[in-house]
């Protein structure tokens, strides 16, 4: 293991893992063709994961809140992002592509929007009174994930729900023997720049080092004069918008979408997060397309151990590095 380790650190380190990956991959499928849009799909696939793990992996990792309750804003976010949709399904009809690029702008826009108000009120009535006990943060987030899923029910039904998309978005290129869905490349665009985004607020910005010294030294940083709860305030909105953002993605990407659907992403994002490194945007990054590339390559070569792919990719990283592939430096 410590040689593996040694190989992987002299050639890129974690970072090379998705593309090991995709080469072994490559070999057992055989078909290029097949397996470029698989390849395509898994990232496709880890960019919107990324945008709900990016959140809960910001919230826990830096203000050590085990929220729960996470799942709520992935499942409100697709539901307003869809019902925006739905109420301007007639600019989606005509034939404008700048009516319809609006019309997904701003179902987009409302989900985010949603998004930082609802986080601003789980932060300041839920979150608050339990900073730093953690035991009490899974029982209170987990019976507001039960009241989100319930609100939903009572305004948009059990039924499952129709997702509008874009016609400039519906279908797929071809080039060649490959097929590569244009929604799935949108996605993937979309994902990597919220990722860079995040990267560069987080490590080029004052305000993403105010927040990281908070965390690391919170009474210092008052001392100077800066409000640190004002900080994490905006730092679970902006968790919580990201997470609406990536279930407004994930609706337009199912197209047919139920109130328990943040709840069934749920698993996948905590184990994202956790492969990933708690508080690490780069390390949710990886974590998201491993995860995605797993899922689709081995959804393809053995379906019936899909299901099980992300717990077994879960074992073999955490046996491996106890703390993620790359966690946050506390």
């Amino acid at each position: 293991m410590s040689q593996l380790t040694q190989t992987l650190t002299r050639l890129g380190g974690v970072n090379l893992l998705p593309v090991a990956l995709a080469l072994v991959a490559f070999v057992l499928i055989g078909a290029p063709s097949s397996w470029v849009t698989l390849t395509v799909a898994g990232l496709a696939m880890g960019m919107m994961v990324f945008l709900m793990a990016s959140g809960l992996s910001l919230v826990f990792g830096l203000m050590d809140v085990l929220n729960f309750g996470h799942s709520a804003f992935v499942s409100f976010g697709a539901f307003v992002g869809a019902t925006v949709l739905a109420g301007l399904s007639g600019w989606l009809a005509s034939d404008s592509v700048a009516l319809e690029t609006l019309a997904l702008v701003l179902a987009l826009l409302a989900a985010i929007l949603f998004g930082l108000v609802a986080g601003w009120f789980f932060e300041t009535v839920i979150i608050r009174p339990v900073y730093r006990d953690h035991l009490r943060q899974i029982l209170i987030t987990m019976g507001a994930m039960i009241v989100a899923e319930q609100t939903i029910l009572a305004f948009w039904g059990g039924s499952p729900y129709t997702v509008y998309r874009p016609r400039f978005l519906e279908g797929s290129w071809i080039i060649g023997d490959v097929s590569i869905e244009i929604y799935r490349a949108f996605a993937f665009l979309l994902g990597l720049a919220v990722f860079i985004a995040l990267y560069i607020v987080l490590n080029r910005t004052r305000i993403g080092l105010l927040v990281r010294a908070g965390v690391e030294n919170r009474e210092m940083v008052e001392a100077l004069g800066f409000r640190v709860d004002r900080l994490f305030i905006g730092v679970f909105m902006v968790g919580s918008a990201l997470a609406a953002l990536g279930g407004a993605m994930w609706a337009g990407y199912e197209t047919l979408i139920t109130p328990s659907l943040g709840g069934e992403l749920m698993i996948i994002v905590f184990i994202v997060v956790i492969i990933g490194g708690l508080g690490s945007i780069e390390g949710t990054l990886l974590g998201a397309i491993l995860v995605g590339l797993m899922s689709n390559y081995l959804g393809f070569l053995a379906p019936k151990m899909a299901l099980a792919s992300n717990m077994i990719l879960m074992v073999a990283i955490l046996l491996w590095r106890p703390n993620g592939l790359r966690p946050a430096v506390k």
